[in-house]
Parts: C-alpha cells; structure tokens; sequence
C-alpha cells in the first residue's frame, strides 16, 4: 500500500480532539494546524478516518503544495501532479477552490485552471481529447493561503457530522461532530451517568451513546471514495468489519435527555430509534426547572439557547439561572456548558476549571466545565 499524505479538516478549536483521536486510530505522524491535522497513513486509513472520526469534518487526499502567484505556476503545479494515479478514464472530476490572502484571489478562475491542468494530464495518460465524466466522483480543490496553492482530493463527500442517523432537525441543531467534541473534552465515561436538560434534537445523547458503545459513526452511511478503484472494495469491506467487531453493546448506558419542546423530544426520538439506541437513552419532555439529576458523579454535557440563535435574552437568561440551579442541587456531579455567555460563573455561583474556545457556527463560544469530584476508584479493580 501507498504512503499518502492525508489530512483531516476541522472546525477552529478542535484540532487537538482531532489529532488525539488519529493517534488512538494508531496514525501519530501528524502535523497540526489550523481547522486541520495532516497525518500519514495508506489506503485503508482512508477508510479507518473516514468510519471512525467524530469530531473531523473531511479526510482529504494531499495530492502537492507548492507557491503559485502566476495562473501559470498553478496550471503547471497542479499539471505535474499524480491525479492519474487516483482518476479513472470514466472519473467525474470537478475542481473547487478558496483562496485567501493571496495574489491569486479570483475563485472561480483558479477552478478552471485546476480543472484544465487536470484534464491536460488526464490526456496524456488515457490518450484521448474529451472525458465522459459519469463515472466515481472526485472532487479536487485547490486551496491558496499566501500564495501557497494545496491541492487535494475529497474522499468523503458530505461532511462527516452527516451521520445519517439525524432525518429531521430542530431550530439551530447542534453538529453531531461539535457534540461529539464536547463528550470527548468532558470526564464522562460509560460507566457515569449524562443528562442533556436542553437536548434539542438529541445529539448529545446520541452521540454519546454512540462513544459509550464504540459505534463508529460513518458506519451507517456511503462515501464517494468507496468507488474509488485505487482503493477498491476490499480495503472498505475490512474496514467496516473491524468497526463492527470493535461495537460493544453489551455496556450499559445510563443517558438521558430532556426539553421543553414536545416537537423536539419527538425528532429526538427519531433519531434515537434511526441510531438503533431504542431503550438506552431516555427522553422527556421536561422544563429544566423540573429536570432531576439522579445517580451520582455523573456529567451534565448541554448547549442552552442563546440569544443570537434561539430564545429571547430575557428566557436564555432565566434557563442558563435554571440550569445553575439543577447541578447545585447535586454536587458530585460534573457540568460542560456550551455557551457564549460571559455570565455563566454567575449562575453557577463559582468560576469553572477551566473554559475552552470552540464555535458552533459562526459563533464563539467557551465549554465552561464546572468539575464535581471523580468517582471513587474500584478497589477490587485496584487489586488486579
């Protein structure tokens, strides 16, 4: 197999969560930079990404870098490099592009010259003067950043929070790979209790069962890359049977959701029965003020309204009151708030841990982390 350059995007502030589940998959040649971590793998850790990233958006092919301040430096960049080697005579090969801070600022220009340096050197590999273009999908794009032009390759087509598992969505859903990051950055672990008092559409839960019971996430969904004959199926097929062996649902789960939106808990419910975790979340439709936290050292992971999304100031204020109120009542516990508020020590009556930059969106936020004592070691584990 191929030693490949490959990165994995991301949003802002996640790139660390990232980068520790890449080395968890066994791939720590990695570099980290900003909304991407480029790590070095082979074909099948195209697939092992692809099936098992949580927090990534897309796991792309680097196919070269190089400075590009003329049309023609990119036309010949992109021209030397390898993309017979990945597209097939039948391959459909559209070019997208972004530049930023870089003398080569017309977009749609620069796509053009990609596409046309790639169907140059498509020419001379296959021998012919015009593509049919109907069959796998690659979709290449070249990315500039102060005259440096990336040029790469997209192997998983929508991005990596589409489930598949989520049909209907609520007002303002919280992305299944952000829910995911703030499980991943939380204490919680299976054997604790997690209660979500604003679960919305119920990602949080979701996800979370989904870390409880190691269920790769891309599992229940396709790839454009699957088609891909450098890759072939077999690789793809080995790949989804490792997820599969790797499911342990026989752990049992103690999550819970709630919200005081019927029509919420409804598409909640949905997605709970879609991800198969029928019976292992339970779900009410429940103000926060009336939500209970029971069981002990258990974690509160939740994103309140906000007054730029959803909710008047004056409701987002008196949730983000209830909500101090829920997890003062039950100090062993453990809270991770995603908020912008600059007021939420206040309505936890002390100052969090620690506070930590993500978006969700556009709009900054912190994951206030309130931290409740761990639970006591087992001691018949602490004998072995």
């Amino acid at each position: 197999m191929s030693k490949l350059q490959l990165i994995a995007t991301c949003p802002m502030g996640l790139e660390a969560v990232v980068a520790r589940e890449l080395k968890l998959l066994g791939y720590e040649d990695q570099m980290t930079e900003n909304g991407r971590v480029t790590f070095t793998g082979d074909e099948l850790a195209i697939c092992r990404a692809n099936l098992w990233l949580r927090t990534a958006d897309r796991v792309l092919i680097k196919m070269g870098e190089f400075k590009a301040t003329t049309f023609d430096e990119l036309f010949e960049g992109t021209k030397a490099l390898p993309w017979d080697q990945w597209i097939p005579e039948d391959g459909e090969f559209p070019a997208q592009g972004r530049s930023h801070k870089s003398q080569l600022s017309s977009v749609p220009a620069c796509q053009g010259i990609v596409k046309k340096a790639m169907v140059e050197k498509m020419k001379e590999r296959y021998h012919r003067e015009w593509f049919p273009e109907d069959g796998a999908r690659y979709v290449a794009e070249v990315s500039l950043l102060n005259d440096i032009a990336t040029l790469t390759l997209d192997t998983t087509g929508p991005s990596l929070h589409k489930r598949g598992y989520r049909k209907l969505v609520t007002e303002a859903p919280l992305k299944e790979t952000l829910a995911a990051a703030m499980i991943l950055l939380s204490r919680w672990t299976p054997d604790r209790p997690l209660y979500d008092p604003f679960c919305g559409s119920g990602t949080i839960p979701v996800e979370a069962a989904m870390i409880g019971w190691n269920l790769a996430p891309g599992l229940r969904r396709s790839f454009p890359s699957e088609a891909w004959p450098a890759i072939g199926t077999q690789l793809w097929e080995d790949a989804r049977n490792e997820a599969i062996d790797s499911v342990r649902d026989d752990t049992p789960l103690h999550i819970g959701g709630s919200d005081i939106d019927p029509s919420a808990i409804a598409v909640a419910e949905a997605a709970v029965k879609a991800a198969g975790l029928t019976g292992e979340i339970q779900l009410a439709v429940l103000p926060v003020a009336k939500a209970r936290l029971t069981g002990d050292y258990g974690c509160v992971i939740t994103n309140p309204p906000y007054g730029e999304r959803i909710g008047d100031p004056e409701e987002v204020q008196r949730a983000l009151r209830q909500l101090g109120a829920l997890t003062a009542g039950s100090p062993s516990w453990s809270s991770f708030v995603l908020s912008p508020s600059k007021q939420m020590d206040h309505y936890f009556g002390r100052p969090a841990a620690k506070k930590r930059k993500l978006f969700n969106g556009r709009i900054e936020c912190a994951l206030h982390q309130y931290l409740g004592p761990l639970p006591p070691r087992n001691r018949k584990e602490d004998a072995l």
